[in-house]
């Protein structure tokens, strides 16, 4: 039985700030900041438009979850069978390809920790092997847990540090000439900011999963969840904008070459930390994006595998009860076709990284209007937030169609 009050505590916090935690991952530490770099502010307009025209297709999970104690899957599973085999069949691509894409941006990061020097595949090895071991260890109480700590502390370095720089002379040079993102040239770069901005569209579905088991275990109630939600999405939304306001202040104009590829670019975006917080930053600041990172990583195999194992379930025997056992197999599986990815891409970091940000934009019209008809059908959607969802289904379907006519060589 759901609390009836609306006491809001540490506990209260959860499924919102676990997608924070996904979302401020390789789009937040890496394409916000080289778009503040490389751009200035220009597309802060597209990080706000992303998350705005996203938030209806979210929300729908979290509202989906309290109204009727399930996830977003099972309510597939009510309405269609097909639409839940699409489901299931996207999240199972989208798994491998984002959990491997961040791990081995994770990889990378303990690399530059490290008083030694290894391999990627041995870093990724490491990584992989210490999420797999700390889910199986504690589960989703754990991943709970840990989440919020890593997210306040990235919130507190990051902030810290964009207010330090924005109060330090600019460096801008004097012949410096902006250059225009607002081109065909430089639509891939805009459409994989977009993609994980905030995170995934898939990962609605997947908070919609890890709301249930919160109401199940912790007993929270409508009020708790939606300002847990509201609190996780928008924490994501504006440290976007404080990651390009780093880029901006620090790198944007100065002359100083921007690295482009994922890998390569880690050294510059902890460089930046610790010229404006300090040199005596550097490590710790590595450590917290390090821990950001693999907060990415653990929540990543935990919510694809969830999700999975819950998908088939339901596909299988028309049921959600799970044992842990089979999450967790579902877990494994996702961390493993991850590290066969790794594998596949070893030394292609930065094609793997763009690949899975500009897949995620491009089915994120599948996963909205997935969610859009699903919340239609049980009739739990106001006219505004109708209109507000039609909007997004319009806006990201647009932009992934002038990606693909470009991609095919149809336009520009």
């Amino acid at each position: 039985m759901q609390q009836t009050n609306n006491k809001l505590d540490w506990r209260s916090f959860g499924p919102g700030i676990l997608m924070a935690s996904a979302a401020i991952g390789g789009s937040h530490l890496i394409a916000s900041t080289q778009a503040g770099a490389l751009y200035g502010w220009q597309l802060a307009i597209m990080i706000i438009l992303a998350n705005l025209f996203k938030y209806p297709f979210y929300r729908f999970g979290t509202e989906y979850a309290y109204s009727t104690g399930d996830s977003l899957v099972a309510g597939y599973a009510k309405k269609s069978k097909a639409y839940l085999w699409a489901f299931f069949v996207l999240c199972i691509i989208s798994g491998a390809i984002s959990t491997g894409a961040v791990a081995i941006l994770c990889a990378t990061i303990l690399g530059f920790m490290l008083p030694i020097e290894l391999n990627t595949l041995a870093l990724s090895t490491i990584i992989m092997v210490s999420s797999w071991i700390l889910l199986i260890a504690g589960h989703y109480k754990t991943l709970d847990s840990l989440t919020k700590w890593i997210i306040v502390a990235l919130t507190i370095a990051t902030i810290l540090a964009v207010i330090v720089a924005g109060f330090s002379p600019s460096k801008v040079a004097p012949d410096f000439v902006p250059a225009s993102p607002w081109n065909l040239a430089s639509l891939g770069f805009i459409i994989a900011l977009m993609g994980w901005m905030p995170a995934p569209l898939e990962f609605s579905v997947i908070t919609s999963v890890w709301t249930a088991k919160k109401i199940r275990t912790d007993h929270t109630n409508r009020f708790q969840g939606m300002v847990d939600f509201n609190v996780g999405y928008f924490t994501s939304a504006i440290l976007a904008l404080f990651f390009l306001a780093l880029g901006v202040f620090v790198q944007y104009g100065t002359g100083e070459e921007i690295a482009t590829k994922g890998g390569a670019y880690v050294g510059q975006l902890i460089q930046m930390y610790t010229d404006t917080i300090g040199d005596w930053s550097k490590m710790l600041v590595a450590f917290i994006a390090f821990l950001c990172m693999f907060g990415t990583v653990i929540t990543c195999a935990d919510g694809y595998g969830r999700t999975n194992a819950e998908s088939l379930s339901l596909i299988k025997t028309g049921t959600t009860e799970l044992t842990e056992k089979y999450v967790m197999l579902w877990t494994t599986l996702t961390i493993v076709t991850g590290f066969m990815l790794i594998a596949f891409f070893l030394g292609q970091m930065a094609t793997l990284l763009k690949f899975a940000m500009i897949s995620a934009f491009v089915t994120a019209p599948i996963f909205g209007y997935l969610n859009y008809s699903l919340i239609k059908s049980e009739g739990r959607l106001t006219p505004a937030m109708k209109w507000f969802a039609l909007a997004g289904i319009a806006f990201l379907s647009g932009f992934t169609v002038l990606f693909l006519l470009q991609f095919f060589k149809i336009i520009g």
